[in-house]
């Protein structure tokens, strides 16, 4: 039997509230304690790792889900800011999107981000997808520790 996962910092970049309900109802479900922050769009996001204004006191997160069409800063402008950061290239990023371009999908790794994953449409592949990101990055992947 395996010693459960410690709890980790959660950054969702969404501007859907039903895709943010569907990945809340997915870490509900999951029954791990990880801490879920979300953010609307390219520039809280960037607030928020940056602990900037309104996200002074923020923690800093072991894993991001990205979405990447996002106002203000999208999220491939979001991505390329965390990956040429020293202080934040090392954070786990999963692009999570609706979008199954190729060349989305190729700009994100070329971008460095750790997965890309495309939004199934159906609620409960939605809440499966979330919860398989989760389980695989709390209790597969060992994460860096700031």
């Amino acid at each position: 039997m395996s010693t459960p996962a410690a709890p980790i910092e959660v950054l969702l970049v969404e501007d859907d509230p039903g895709d943010e309900l569907m990945t809340r109802e997915a870490f509900e479900d999951n029954k791990i304690g990880n801490t879920l922050h979300v953010v609307r769009d390219g520039e809280e996001a960037l607030d928020f790792l940056y602990r900037r204004g309104a996200h002074t006191d923020a923690p800093r997160p072991d894993l991001i889900l990205l979405d990447l069409n996002l106002p203000k800063y999208d999220g491939r402008q979001v991505l390329e800011r965390i990956k040429s950061d020293p202080d934040l290239a090392l954070i786990p990023v999963v692009v999570l999107t609706t979008s199954a371009a190729e060349e989305d999908i190729l700009r994100s790794y070329k971008l460095h981000a750790n997965a890309y994953v495309t939004k199934p449409v159906d609620l409960d592949q939605f809440i499966a997808a979330v919860r398989q990101i989760d389980e695989f990055f709390v209790q597969v992947v060992r994460l860096p520790r700031r």
